[in-house]
């Protein structure tokens, strides 16, 4: 039996997770969204995935150029997340933000809590959405805070000494 969508989406709202922007780079194109679907994979070898709807610009680029930067947002970064997650100016978002250009040429978003520069191992298609899995090539890492999105808004995390 089906189940409803709006069900599935309120139980998922209960999955604290870290924030994340996706960015890429096919030749004279970059492009990023906010991505919620992400995960560690495997750590020898080093591999993640994100998920990106077929539908997105993003997706194309990550598609064309075989590469994709993950940048784990800091605490103080919720206008970055909103900016990604947004269709409103897509084709600009990357102007709206510090960034610079990672080994892989993907963009990495400066004062990001860690970025980790992939290449495309393999793709996946499953329902509206490409499982992209990534080798990690290089990670940069802050001593930041991290963003957390749970039951529909943002949340930090408070790190004791």
């Amino acid at each position: 039996m089906p189940i409803d969508q709006d069900a599935f989406k309120e139980a998922l709202r209960g999955w604290a997770s870290g924030v994340t922007v996706v960015t890429s780079r096919a030749g004279d194109k970059v492009h990023g969204m906010t991505v919620s679907a992400f995960s560690s994979v495997s750590a020898d070898p080093p591999l993640v995935l994100v998920c990106a709807n077929r539908s997105s610009t993003t997706h194309g680029v990550i598609q064309e150029g075989g590469v994709f930067a993950v940048n784990i947002l800091a605490a103080h970064q919720e206008d970055v997340s909103n900016t990604f997650a947004s269709s409103k100016n897509e084709d600009s978002r990357l102007e709206r933000v510090s960034w610079s250009e990672g080994q892989t040429g993907a963009p990495l978003i400066d004062e990001a809590l860690a970025t980790l520069e992939c290449k495309v191992a393999n793709a996946h298609h499953e329902g509206s959405h490409t499982i992209y899995i990534g080798q990690v090539e290089a990670v940069h890492t802050s001593d930041a805070s991290p963003l957390v999105y749970y039951d529909g808004g943002y949340r930090s995390i408070r790190l004791d000494d």
